[in-house]
Order: C-alpha cells, then sequence, then structure tokens
C-alpha cells in the first residue's frame, strides 16, 4: 500500500495548488487520486506530481462548468503521473539523444559544490571562458577546484553563463533571494477587464474544452513546453515559436506532441511583424524567457496587452518575480541546487555529492500549473472578467515541494514503466514510432488526445 501520509501531503498540495489558482473550495471534492508508490525521493515528488496533474484537470472541470455542463469528476493516476514527469515516450528502433551536454554537471568546489548548465552553446562558451579550462570533463573539474563555488557562480553568471552553488535550506532562507520567493504568491494574477464587445464569445465542447483556441508558444526546456503540450491534449491549437537555429535534441521529441513549431527572428522586421500578427490573434500566449528578454525586444507586457485586451497571458521565470535574482538565468537543475533540495536530499540519504530529485520534477509541474492557470484564466474570461496574466516561477514551486523540508524515503517505491504503462498506439513522430505512456488523469468524458505526433522544430509555418 502507499505510504500512510500519502493521501494528506497531495490532499494538503492539492489544496495549495487550487488556492493559488483561485478556485473555489468546494470543487476539490471533485478530484480524486488512484495508484500507489512514490517517487525515490526524501521529498514528495509524487504527491507533487498528481497534485499538479489533478489541479490541472480539475481547471479543465472548472472551464466544463462554465460551458453551462456539468463540471465532471477528474482522478489522477498517481503512478502514471509520477511516469509523465520523467520521460512519456518510448522510442520503438531509435534512441531518444541525451539530456546533457558532456561539460554540464555537479563539480566540487574548494568550499563545497556547484552545478554547471552549459547544454546551450552560448552558456558553455561563459563557463569555460570563465575557467580557462577546455571542453573536457577532468579540465574543468580541476580549474572549478581551485575556487570558491558561490564566487563561481557569480562569476559565471556575470560572464552570461547558467551556474548555479549548492545552498543548504536554511542558507537559501536567508539568502535575499530566497526570502524573496518565500514571500511570493504561487502565482501572481493580474486582470484586464475590457468591454464586452471587444471579442465574440468563445466557448468548447465538454468532450474538447480547449478546442477552437490558439496557443502561441514561446518556451523552452521543460516547463513551458509542458504546459502547452497539455492544453494541446485537450483540442487547443498550438503554435510554438523557436528562434534560427535553437535546438533542444533531448527534450524536442518529449514536449512537441500536438504542436506545430515554427521559426522565426524576433529581432528581424519581417519576423516581428508575423509574430505581432499571431499574437494579435491568439487566445493564449505562454512563455518562458527570462524577465526582460522580451520588453528588451519591445514586446513587453504593456505591449502585448493593448494588442490583444482579451489575451491570456502565461509566463515563467526561475528564480521569482522579485529580488535581486528575478532576472537571473536558470533551469531546474540549477534551482534544486540554490533552493536546498540537492543539499537536503545528500545529507539525508548519508551521499557523497549532491542528491537532487530524481528527475526534474520541478519544471513538470510548474508546466501544470501554468496549464491550470490557462484553463482558470478561461473561465474568467467566459464570465466576462476580460483578459489575465499569470506568473509562475521555478523557485516558488520548488519551495512548495520542499516547505516541509526532507523527510525518509518512501519504502513503496514505483517500479519502471512496464508496457501496461503505455497506450497501444503507435505515434509516428519525426524521428520514427513510439508510445506515449497512458493518461495521467481522466477528466470524465473529455478524454486526453493529441491530433499531432511530436514533431521537430521548424517543421511548419509561422501562421494559423
Amino acid at each position: 500500500m502507499s505510504h500512510p501520509l500519502s493521501a494528506t501531503v497531495f490532499e494538503r498540495h492539492a489544496a495549495a495548488i487550487w488556492h493559488a489558482l483561485q478556485g473555489t473550495p468546494d470543487a476539490l471534492p471533485r478530484l480524486s487520486m488512484a495508484g500507489q508508490g512514490s517517487l525515490p525521493s526524501v521529498f514528495p515528488v509524487s504527491d507533487l506530481a498528481a497534485a499538479s496533474l489533478g489541479a490541472a484537470g480539475l481547471a479543465l472541470s472548472e472551464l466544463i462548468g462554465a460551458f453551462g455542463k456539468a463540471a465532471p469528476a477528474v482522478s489522477v493516476d498517481r503512478r502514471l503521473a509520477s511516469l509523465w514527469f520523467g520521460s512519456s515516450l518510448r522510442p520503438e528502433g531509435w534512441r531518444l539523444p541525451g539530456l546533457w551536454d558532456a561539460v554540464a554537471g555537479d563539480y566540487r568546489t574548494c568550499d563545497g559544490w556547484i552545478r554547471l548548465h552549459t547544454n546551450a552553446p552560448h552558456h558553455r562558451t561563459a563557463a569555460l571562458a570563465v575557467l580557462g579550462a577546455a571542453a573536457e570533463r577532468e579540465a574543468v573539474a580541476a580549474a572549478v577546484l581551485r575556487w570558491r563555488a558561490q564566487d563561481l557562480e557569480s562569476a559565471v553568471v556575470e560572464r552570461g553563463g547558467c551556474a548555479a552553488a549548492m545552498r543548504s535550506a536554511q542558507e537559501w532562507a536567508a539568502h535575499p533571494q530566497g526570502a524573496a520567493v518565500q514571500q511570493e504568491p504561487l502565482l501572481h494574477w493580474q486582470a484586464h477587464p475590457v468591454a464586452s464587445a471587444a471579442r465574440p464569445a468563445w466557448q468548447g465542447t465538454a468532450q474538447r474544452p480547449l478546442q477552437g483556441l490558439r496557443v502561441l508558444d514561446l518556451t523552452r526546456i521543460l516547463a513551458g513546453p509542458a504546459a502547452t503540450r497539455w492544453l494541446a491534449a485537450y483540442g487547443a491549437q498550438v503554435l510554438r515559436i523557436d528562434p534560427l537555429g535553437w535546438e533542444e535534441p533531448g527534450t524536442v521529441p518529449e514536449v512537441t506532441l500536438g504542436k506545430r513549431c515554427a521559426r522565426l527572428d524576433l529581432r528581424q522586421a519581417a519576423d516581428r511583424a508575423v509574430f505581432e500578427q499571431l499574437l494579435a490573434q491568439a487566445d493564449i500566449f505562454v512563455h518562458g524567457l527570462r524577465d526582460g528578454a522580451l520588453e528588451a525586444l519591445g514586446l513587453g507586457q504593456a505591449w502585448r496587452r493593448r494588442l490583444n485586451p482579451l489575451l491570456v497571458d502565461v509566463s515563467l521565470n526561475a528564480y521569482g518575480w522579485s529580488g535581486p535574482w528575478q532576472r537571473r538565468r536558470g533551469f531546474d537543475s540549477l534551482v534544486q541546487m540554490s533552493t536546498g533540495i540537492a543539499d537536503a536530499g545528500m545529507r539525508s540519504l548519508a551521499r557523497a555529492q549532491p542528491t537532487p530529485l530524481p528527475l526534474q520534477a520541478i519544471d513538470h509541474a510548474t508546466g501544470y500549473l501554468m496549464a491550470a492557470a490557462v484553463a482558470m484564466a478561461l473561465v474568467r474570461r467566459l464570465q466576462g472578467a476580460g483578459g489575465s496574466t499569470v506568473r509562475a516561477s521555478l523557485a516558488r514551486t520548488a519551495h512548495l515541494l520542499a516547505g516541509d523540508g526532507a523527510g525518509a524515503l518512501d519504502m513503496c517505491q514505483l517500479s519502471a514503466p512496464v508496457d501496461g504503462d503505455f497506450a497501444a498506439a503507435m505515434e509516428q513522430t519525426s524521428w520514427g514510432p513510439a508510445q506515449r505512456l497512458r493518461a495521467p488523469v481522466d477528466v470524465a468524458g473529455a478524454p486526453m488526445h493529441w491530433s499531432l505526433p511530436a514533431s521537430a522544430l521548424g517543421t511548419a509555418i509561422a501562421a494559423w
């Protein structure tokens, strides 16, 4: 059987997420969890997986209710939710590329540990330039060992790279950024009332609640793409935009399911005009660029709102929306180092090196929070409240997970995926056939279904 506290932790996380979504408490009894087992972690990762996916399903149930239909019950499968937080794809006759650059990883410093995130070529160049090292792990390790962790973190960040010194939970709480994040809400909401005649009313169906909606996707690894993948599963038309030359081979087959993927250079006038037209016609804009990046391009929030007053605008930041690190580049693995998660895992399990979560749970959970926020913003729009701006952050989601501190490993651990965990249908991706995990959530009467297989970046035209 499952850990005796699992239901309690699941319910507590689900209630916290639902509160952040500004849902009414009387909806929560429609959400239930089935299944047992936990991912191997000293933090309740499987509870977070089930709660975030369940909340996304409950938000869709609320949207169906806003159509004038009976709001359906929602059930989340704990095992499948946990597996979806890893990889949902099982290739047939081909292999997924590795997730990490050869230099990326944890390194011992003279006073602790640091993680270098070097998957993007310009981030690797920045880290190597600071270290004065060749792109070889042994050379990097020798160079890192001469640095204090926080000094190297600062130097790499100042050079435009991505790095995070390992901090304890107590050190993070005392840090100005940690203190700022802990004062932030899980989701930031801003309403934008408009005249009722601004746009004809939209209404989906109980079977495909997001049918007829246009989602402009300007996201990267991994939270934002998980959010828009979820929206595609319930009928939304998702158009992902990437810059010329950008690739993320380790995750694209995982996250482009249900989407069309195009390229634009937003620094070029012609491509910018195309983007402006797409945004004007969109219902939903999901983006995960670092805070200030769109403003620097002249595409800031005020401009977007003038262009499209009813827009549901949902964004993601790594380290929160206040504090000295508000505009710092970051990824799930770095946030786990900064916020004390990797340190707590190491100490609780008596390991000799940083011990993060078994997968990128902060990314996935934040993605489903964003997807749920889209559905709840659509409920508001149907009720005449206009558009919405919603902001999430990896660091604040990490605080939700780690708020109670680390505990013991759940002895009822999940086994590896088996044939029965996958849907029978074969998905014809751009890389070859593959199977997907079965749906982790059941919104009664509204099955998850993607009309497009995963496709490579840049394979579609930038048009609705």
